[in-house]
């Protein structure tokens, strides 16, 4: 290569650019501020009492749907015309006040570090999506412990400026990146009495460099994830980390969660993704400072960035895989005759290691719960037609009380691509599955981000719901599904709770096993404290769960919520490892967000 040329290589290769977020600085401006997601994009009741989807973000925009109304009122007995309005807001005597000292103040503005005690601001940064945190911001009660001080870094250099101040004020920080958490993981712990100051990332999103000879990207870990991907999209590139939550997560959030995505079997989970992760500690920064794809040079210990949850430092830079943006993408989906016969086919589809880049199974009430979100126009190509209910009963001797679906997305070259679609297909078949189209295929997958609405929805007619995840193995996942959802039900039947659901889909595939949710709500009427009394059930839940084979999670994490089976379950090896990473990165545990276990760790 002469100077010319190798120069033109550098030149593309640093491409320093300043991201322009869709969400802004001040984030209520488009987000809720008590709900999940835009602003406007809503499923409100009309004044005729048909549920309504609101804004035109999304592909169910601005669109009735009778059937989903009905659906609310038959399974959880809703009556839509009883409304509990949520509050506007809190007044500023219901906020706690900040504890930050004046002299403290006066040193960040000398260092020139935006910052605010601004009350809302405070409140925003101190919460996540659980439904404790929502429930709490509608109906309840000001959380007794918010952050005292908001900081925007805007670079590397800030961040370290930063950690190296609170640690000679022993001062608390709390990082903060898209707020997305269902775990308590941004929440403050109520017994810590020092100051606590949230580092929200989101002004550090810049772009750093494209390496487009070795197919690789560096961005500052505050972007958020659609416009992580927009901005490769423009440069003809792809990351392909698509989890449900994308659109408002940050990159640093998915390295600090061990996040995945739900187009994982081809583009990995985030720890297939990243070569190099720069982590501010209170000793120094960890980071790799190497973009080769792999080293043999003893213990891999940058892999503790990974999964830390915000107890042993800030990330503030990844460096990423990426591909080019495939020729085309194509969905599918395809009809079972019940949920063992689809599990055993995703089975066979994992031993054969031909994955789509997603493959997704719905249980029958998921798969009744996601027809019902269709508007009458789109009857006609809905599994439920009077045509096709006709062909599965009478002519394949399907039940509808047991079918279920995959969804299916195909994404490469269309040639690759018709291939693997008949080889998925043939699969399918073997297990008594009947393609039911592209159409289908693509409203399941786009539903995922529209169904975090629903929760907001429900919340005001007396339903509280919330989703759990984990990961099993195969040859334990259709038991553990129906003992999670029997344990459910029991309980359910001992609280006198008449009108719930609990449901679960297969959401992501391995050699070895595979990724379950479960989605789970009822009515709470009659209840005095119903988010105590669901969090009591997801915890028989849980340890179901655990009874049955499966993880504390897949990729929600720790956080505050799985604490207590995270230190049960884990090696007395494990924790003192982990307490030992934490004495040595963090002495003065400035980093004391609560997650993942209590330091100092209880005897072990």
């Amino acid at each position: 290569m002469d100077e010319k040329e190798s120069n033109k290589t550098l030149k593309s290769s640093l491409v320093d650019t300043k991201v322009k977020s869709v969400i802004p600085k001040n984030r209520s401006e488009v987000l809720k501020w008590n709900g999940w997601g835009y602003r406007d994009s809503k499923f409100k009741v009309t004044d005729q009492g048909m549920i309504r989807f609101t804004g035109n973000r999304y592909s169910i925009g601005e669109t009735d749907l009778p059937f989903f109304t009905q659906w609310v009122q038959q399974v959880l007995n809703i009556d839509l015309t009883l409304r509990n309005v949520p509050r506007e807001k809190f007044s500023s005597r219901e906020i706690p006040l900040s504890r930050v000292s004046t002299n403290f103040l006066k040193i960040l503005k000398e260092m020139k570090i935006d910052h605010t005690t601004d009350d809302h601001a405070r409140l925003l940064r101190s919460h996540g999506q659980t439904l404790y945190d929502i429930y709490s911001l509608r109906y309840g009660k000001c959380f007794p412990r918010i952050c005292d001080l908001v900081v925007w870094p805007a670079n590397h250099n800030d961040v370290i400026s930063i950690v190296e101040l609170v640690n000679v004020h022993n001062i608390v920080i709390v990082p903060f990146g898209g707020g997305t958490n269902v775990s308590g993981a941004v929440s403050c712990p109520v017994n810590e009495n020092r100051c606590i100051v949230s580092v929200d990332t989101s002004q550090m999103n810049r772009l750093l460099w494209l390496d487009e000879s070795n197919l690789l990207v560096c961005f500052e870990a505050g972007v958020i994830g659609q416009d992580l991907e927009r901005e490769l999209n423009k440069r003809g590139y792809t990351c392909g980390h698509e989890p449900d939550s994308y659109e408002f997560s940050s990159l640093g959030g998915w390295v600090a969660t061990r996040a995945s995505g739900m187009k994982k079997n081809v583009y990995g989970n985030i720890e297939d993704l990243v070569i190099d992760a720069k982590m501010v500690t209170c000793k120094g920064v960890v980071e790799k400072n190497s973009k080769v794809p792999r080293m043999s040079s003893g213990p891999e210990f940058q892999q503790i960035v990974l999964g830390s949850e915000g107890t042993l430092g800030i990330i503030t830079e990844v460096t990423l895989k990426i591909r080019p943006l495939p020729d085309c993408r194509v969905y599918d989906s395809v009809v079972f005759p019940d949920f063992e016969s689809g599990v055993k086919c995703m089975r066979e589809v994992a031993r054969q290691r031909c994955q789509p880049v997603s493959i997704r199974l719905m249980d029958n009430t998921q798969f009744r719960f996601g027809q019902a979100l269709r508007s009458v126009e789109n009857t006609f190509g809905n599994l439920f037609d009077t045509f096709k209910k006709t062909y599965l009963t009478h002519v394949c001797g399907f039940r509808l009380e047991s079918i279920c679906v995959m969804t299916l997305l195909f994404e490469g070259k269309r040639s690759k691509v018709v291939t693997h679609r008949n080889c998925i297909a043939k699969i399918a078949m073997s297990f008594g599955g009947i393609t039911a189209g592209e159409r289908n295929g693509e409203r399941g997958y786009m539903l995922t981000f529209v169904i975090a609405y629903i929760r907001d929805l429900a919340l005001e007619y007396r339903v509280v719901a919330e989703s759990f995840e984990t990961s099993v193995s195969w040859d334990k996942t259709l038991s553990l599904c129906d003992n999670v959802k029997k344990t459910v039900a029991n309980e359910c039947n001992k609280l006198n709770i008449k009108y719930y659901l609990i449901s679960c889909r297969v959401t992501q595939t391995y050699d070895s096993g595979c990724c379950v949710y479960f989605y789970f709500g009822f009515n709470w009427t009659g209840l005095d404290d119903p988010v105590s009394t669901y969090h009591h059930i997801e915890t028989i839940a849980r340890d179901s769960i655990m009874a049955s084979g499966g993880s504390i999670s897949h990729h929600h994490g720790v956080g505050k919520l799985r604490t207590h089976w995270y230190e049960k379950h884990m090696s007395k090896t494990v924790l003192s490892l982990y307490s030992a990473s934490k004495k040595m990165l963090d002495p003065n545990n400035v980093f004391a967000n609560g997650n993942l276990i209590s330091f100092p760790l209880s005897k072990i």
